[in-house]
C-alpha cells in the first residue's frame, strides 16, 4: 500500500515518520509552488532523523537511515504523479477552509477515484470537508496527537457519507503502522481534544482563584490524576468508583461552586434512577455482569504499581 502525506509541515513530516517506521514507503508532499523547496526538504528530513536519532538513543532503533531512506520529499511540481500512485492521503495543510478546499480541489484532479482521503485536522468536522472532494464515501478525519511519531493515539471520525470499508482500512492501515484508534461521531473536539480543553481551562481556573500554584497542580497531575486515567479510562473509573459518587459530588461541588458545569449529565441521572450505579451492581456505562472483578481488581492493582515504578513513584516498604 502506498501512503502519502499532503502538507510538509510538522504534521506531514510526522506521518512519514509513522509509516516509514512501519515500513512502508511514503511520500511528502509539499503543496506549494516555491523556490527554496531544497531547504524546506532539507529541514524536513532533517526533522524526521533527529526525532529518530533521539528514539535510537532510547533504545528504539538501531538504523535511522534505513528507515529515513522510506521518506521521499516530493515537490509541488511532482504532486501529479505521486498523487497518482497514493492508496491513502493523509491531508495535512494549514487549517483554513480555503486551504482545504483548495487542497482537495487539486488533490482530486490527480487521484485514482478509489484513493482513502483522510484529513489530520480537529478543527474541522467530516461531513463539511467530505462534500469537498470528489466520492464522499472515501473521506474521514484521522486526527493524530502531536507528536504524531509518538502518540499512539489517532481518533478517526467518519463523515455520514463514509463508507464502512473506507473506515476499515484506515483502522487497519493504523493499527498495522502501531497506533491506537478510535472511533468517534463527527462532533467539535472528538475526544481528546474535547477532554483536555476541559482540564486545561479547570486547570488555569484553580491558578486564578488562588487554589493551588501552577507548580502543585502540575504535580498533582503527574503523581495522581494522568497516571490514575493511564491505568484507567474515565468511563471506567466512573464505574468503578460508583456513578453515585460522581452523582454526588459533581452535585455538590456545582451548588458549592455556583458552577453548573459540574452538574451532572443527563445520563448520569438516568444511570442513579435505573440503578445502574456501576461494578457493585453490574452495570454503569459498561456492562459488567458475568466479568470477574477480582481478577480485574487484580490486573488493576498490577497495572498501578507497574506504571508507579516506572514513574519512581512507588517506595518499597520500611
Amino acid at each position: 500500500m502506498k501512503v502519502a502525506a499532503l502538507g510538509a509541515g510538522r504534521m506531514g513530516r510526522g506521518i512519514g515518520h509513522v509509516f516509514a517506521y512501519a515500513g512502508l514507503e511514503v511520500d511528502v508532499i509539499d503543496f506549494k509552488p516555491r523556490t527554496d523547496f531544497p531547504r524546506l526538504a532539507g529541514e524536513a528530513m532533517a526533522e524526521i532523523r533527529g526525532n529518530l536519532r533521539l528514539l535510537a538513543e532510547l533504545g528504539l532503533v538501531d538504523d535511522v537511515e534505513r528507515i529515513a531512506r522510506r521518506v521521499r520529499l516530493v515537490p509541488d511540481e511532482e504532486a501529479p504523479a505521486a498523487l497518482a500512485a497514493t492508496d491513502v492521503l493523509f491531508e495535512g495543510v494549514t487549517e483554513t477552509e480555503e486551504s482545504k478546499r483548495d487542497a482537495f480541489a487539486r488533490a482530486c484532479k490527480h487521484l485514482p477515484p478509489d484513493t482513502i482521503i483522510a484529513s489530520t485536522t480537529s478543527s474541522m468536522l467530516a461531513d463539511k470537508l467530505a462534500a469537498m472532494v470528489t466520492r464522499p464515501e472515501r473521506f474521514l478525519n484521522a486526527h493524530f496527537l502531536n507528536p504524531a511519531y509518538l502518540i499512539p493515539l489517532v481518533e478517526v471520525s467518519p463523515a455520514k457519507t463514509t463508507a464502512e470499508r473506507t473506515f476499515t482500512t484506515v483502522k487497519k492501515l493504523l493499527e498495522d503502522a502501531g497506533k491506537v484508534v478510535v472511533r468517534c461521531a463527527a462532533s467539535p473536539g472528538f475526544i481528546v481534544p474535547r477532554l483536555q480543553a476541559a482540564a486545561m481551562n479547570e486547570a488555569v481556573r484553580l491558578v486564578e482563584e488562588g487554589v493551588a500554584t501552577a507548580e502543585d497542580i502540575d504535580r498533582a497531575v503527574r503523581s495522581g490524576f494522568g497516571p490514575r486515567y493511564t491505568t484507567m479510562g474515565l468511563c471506567e473509573f466512573i464505574d468503578y468508583g460508583g456513578v453515585d459518587i460522581l452523582f454526588y459530588a459533581s452535585s455538590s461541588m456545582a451548588k458549592a461552586l455556583n458552577a453548573p458545569r459540574y452538574e451532572p449529565p443527563a445520563l448520569v441521572k438516568k444511570l442513579m434512577a435505573e440503578g445502574k450505579r456501576g461494578t457493585r451492581e453490574g452495570q454503569g456505562l459498561y456492562d459488567w455482569r458475568g466479568k470477574d472483578l477480582g481478577a480485574y481488581q487484580r490486573d488493576l492493582v498490577g497495572r498501578y504499581v507497574a506504571l508507579f515504578q516506572q514513574l519512581g513513584l512507588l517506595r518499597p516498604p520500611a
